[in-house]
């Protein structure tokens, strides 16, 4: 099992996506190492775009399951990094 994955993750329409997001996320919890979520704000302005970066463990085969999960969903595009 290897834990040499980075997954870059672009949402677009934060509003309207997260909630599926998250849900999806969830459902591979135990795969996720590392989560860090980053959106333009300010005090006067909030983005409704985003991008999220994973690290995940795990066999190749479930790594490669996530990403087509991921790529399912609408307003999301993800890439994966292999470091292994």
């Amino acid at each position: 099992m290897g834990c040499f994955y980075i997954i870059g993750i672009r949402v677009n329409h934060r509003s309207t996506n997260a909630a599926k997001l998250q849900q999806m996320l969830t459902s591979f919890g135990c795969n996720i190492r590392l989560r860090v979520g980053l959106h333009e704000t300010n005090e006067n302005y909030c983005s409704d775009d985003g991008v999220i970066m994973l690290q995940v463990c795990g066999e190749r085969d479930r790594i490669d399951e996530i990403m087509t999960k991921l790529n399912e969903l609408d307003g999301i595009c993800a890439k994966l990094m292999d470091l292994n």
